[in-house]
């Protein structure tokens, strides 16, 4: 085989998410988040699974960041726990005397320093789904103001951690929080309405650029950018029948999110179907404008492609069978899919600057005398590699790459059934194992690439 080498200065990570690995949930002064609340309704998670306890990361983080280290990793993307911070969502409370955590706050500080002591570069993303009840309970993202106590809230991580992180993510995949938490209801905080999901769009879409020009306005002099959930839409029929389903299905993913953040605004297609519905969009004057505040970078998330067709009802698109094999998440195993959709995003957008934020494999492979040999995972990510680095050599303008995740964890309305982490989590004894794709990966990360 020949050997693939990304270019000098490629950045390799791993991520993961606050809700996902941290536990301590009552600890510490943390408030309550949707998804407290959520897991604990019978029938919303598997298992009646929740992430009280989680990876017991928040008092693991010290061995955790070790393993990192070990592993070679050279950036590091964590989400902060918006409730452990702020219990009740904003500085402005005025129902406890000192609405701003301090406990919660060291810990991240902690964490920072002790990354950045093991040579490893911090990503925090500011919004990883976990919204404070309390501002749930006063309408959630529906609610405009909860647009502006999100950049509160961001400034204050401004003002305590910028001084030492360098890099932002405002939101963790809008498309996700919108689909299955305010249009589907089958994740937090479990709404069903098509209004409250437009509401929502715009409101998590605002917050994002109220962030951004919080960030600008404070003079930092790091990078802020967002990461949406994404896939590489392919027509299901070759004969042409479909190319105007691909387009639809953009429209609702890749053009609304990134494409209004990136100063294209809202899909014609996008607004009459909510029209149809009887449901606007709650544009203000100037709102457009905030939302495409410039940011320095646009994150992927990516796990898989999508097969389409026309429809005649519902979003004029359909999502057609499968003809891959499934990973046990039920995504089809479809490595190309990385490459090409940046080669996409590259194209739709005039070449912006890319980090893939996140790009994994569930592969549930069990520990055999203590070792985990998840092959499906290491052929997978090569897959998912090779592509990406031949759109690179395409011209697409990636910088770095983050893969999901660095522990097993809780998988959301999944629990714990689904295994991304290329670290076994052991969820009675909570012991860490590196699996064969760890091995992998930190070689790939000390030759930048591989044979």
């Amino acid at each position: 085989m020949t050997r693939i080498r990304f270019p000098d200065g490629f950045e390799w990570g791993t991520a993961t998410a606050a809700y996902q690995i941290e536990g301590a949930a009552y600890e510490d002064g943390r408030g309550l988040s949707i998804w407290d609340v959520f897991c604990k309704q019978p029938g919303r998670v598997q298992n009646g699974d929740h992430g009280d306890v989680a990876c017991d990361h928040y008092h693991r983080m010290p061995d955790d960041v070790a393993l990192m280290k070990s592993l070679g990793i050279q950036s590091y993307r964590f989400s902060i726990s918006w409730p452990r911070v702020l219990p009740f969502g904003t500085p402005q409370h005025r129902r406890v005397q000192q609405p701003i955590n301090e406990r919660g706050i060291d810990f991240y500080s902690r964490l920072v320093d002790a990354l950045l002591a093991a040579g490893i570069t911090p990503c925090p993303t500011l919004y990883h789904w976990d919204l404070p009840q309390a501002l749930q309970d006063r309408g959630g993202w529906a609610f405009r103001d909860t647009a502006a106590h999100f950049a509160d809230y961001a400034g204050l991580m401004y003002a305590r951690l910028g001084d030492r992180v360098e890099r932002w993510i405002t939101h963790n995949e809008p498309w996700v929080v919108v689909t299955y938490g305010h249009r589907v209801g089958t994740m937090a905080p479990g709404i069903a309405e098509a209004d409250v999901a437009a509401r929502a769009t715009h409101h998590i879409l605002l917050s994002h650029g109220l962030a951004v020009e919080r960030y600008r306005a404070e003079g930092q002099g790091g990078a802020i950018g967002i990461t949406n959930s994404n896939s590489s839409y392919e027509p299901a029929e070759a004969d042409g029948s479909c190319d105007g389903a691909v387009e639809l299905a953009r429209d609702f993913d890749t053009r609304l999110y990134t494409g209004a953040v990136l100063g294209r605004g809202y899909p014609d297609s996008v607004l009459r179907h909510y029209e149809a519905r009887g449901v606007a969009f709650p544009i203000e004057d100037g709102d457009m404008a905030t939302i495409a505040a410039p940011t320095d970078f646009v994150g992927v998330n990516l796990y898989s492609r999508t097969r389409v067709r026309p429809a005649d009802s519902g979003l004029g698109f359909t999502v057609a069978p499968p003809t891959l094999p499934l990973t046990p998440m039920g995504y089809e195993r479809a490595p190309h899919a990385l490459g090409d959709f940046v080669r996409f995003l590259s194209a739709e957008y005039e070449r912006p600057k890319i980090y893939i934020t996140e790009n994994g494999v569930c592969d549930n492979t069990e520990p055999v005398d203590g070792e985990i040999d998840d092959v499906d995972r290491e052929s997978l990510l090569r897959g998912f590699l090779e592509g990406l680095h031949r759109a690179i050599e395409d011209g697409a303008d990636v910088r770095g790459y983050y893969l999901w995740s660095l522990l097993d964890n809780f998988e959301w309305s999944f629990g714990y059934s689904k295994r991304f982490g290329i670290v076994h989590t052991d969820y009675d004894t909570l012991q860490r194992t590196p699996k064969r794709s760890a091995g992998f990966y930190r070689d790939v990360i000390a030759n930048n690439g591989f044979d």
